[in-house]
């Protein structure tokens, strides 16, 4: 069973209907035995960093996230706001994230090389991967996938990105450590590519 981890955010039934036509089961749940017992961990969803941190505190669903994803090294999957949370801090409300990786995340400038950039950044980008990893099975490189984003992460190790998209500059778009995997991109709004990313996470019994 997949815990899907409700930090009272949006778009989490929209990941667990994805879940769902895969194939697995999945629970949206703040309890903690519901996520010690599961045998996976997904932080999706749309937000702020500070919002998501408050809730995530307030709830204790932080320091059960951490026993279970940095302790147990239980296979986890952020995505969007996820990832976003895993760095030490985020531009978006000056907040202090979960510090499961160390970097930072800062808001898209407002002008690139080519002009002015629209934030946020909406629609499909190319996801160019950087490095092999379980979740790009099957996947084919370079690959179409769905941003909804105003802010990228800036990880200290570079050796944690798996993926990059350029939009006014080039940014890390997905990284992997040990049993930790996070994209920017919605997964489950970025069609079979995303479908089949979301596959591997949730069926490769080699992830870490």
């Amino acid at each position: 069973m997949i815990s899907i981890i409700d930090y009272e955010g949006g778009n989490l039934t929209s990941v667990k209907r994805a879940v769902n036509y895969l194939g697995f089961e999945a629970e949206i749940t703040q309890d903690r035995r519901v996520i010690e017992e599961s045998d996976r961990i997904i932080f999706p969803g749309v937000g702020a960093a500070g919002a998501s941190m408050d809730v995530l505190r307030k709830t204790g669903l932080d320091q059960i996230v951490r026993d279970q994803v940095i302790e147990r090294k239980k296979p986890f999957l952020a995505i969007c706001i996820g990832i976003q949370i895993l760095f030490e801090w985020s531009e978006e409300d000056d907040a202090e994230c979960l510090g499961f990786l160390k970097g930072k995340v800062r808001r898209f400038p407002d002008h690139g090389p080519n002009g002015p950039i629209k934030i946020p950044q909406i629609g499909w980008n190319q996801l160019h991967q950087v490095r092999e990893h379980p979740l790009y099975e099957n996947v084919a490189n370079p690959s179409d996938v769905y941003f909804v984003n105003s802010f990228y992460c800036e990880p200290e190790d570079p050796g944690v990105t798996i993926g990059e998209t350029e939009y006014g500059l080039r940014f890390t778009c997905a990284v992997a450590k040990e049993n930790i995997v996070a994209t920017q991109f919605h997964l489950e709004k970025s069609g079979p590519i995303g479908l089949r990313m979301l596959k591997n996470f949730c069926r490769n019994e080699n992830w870490t």
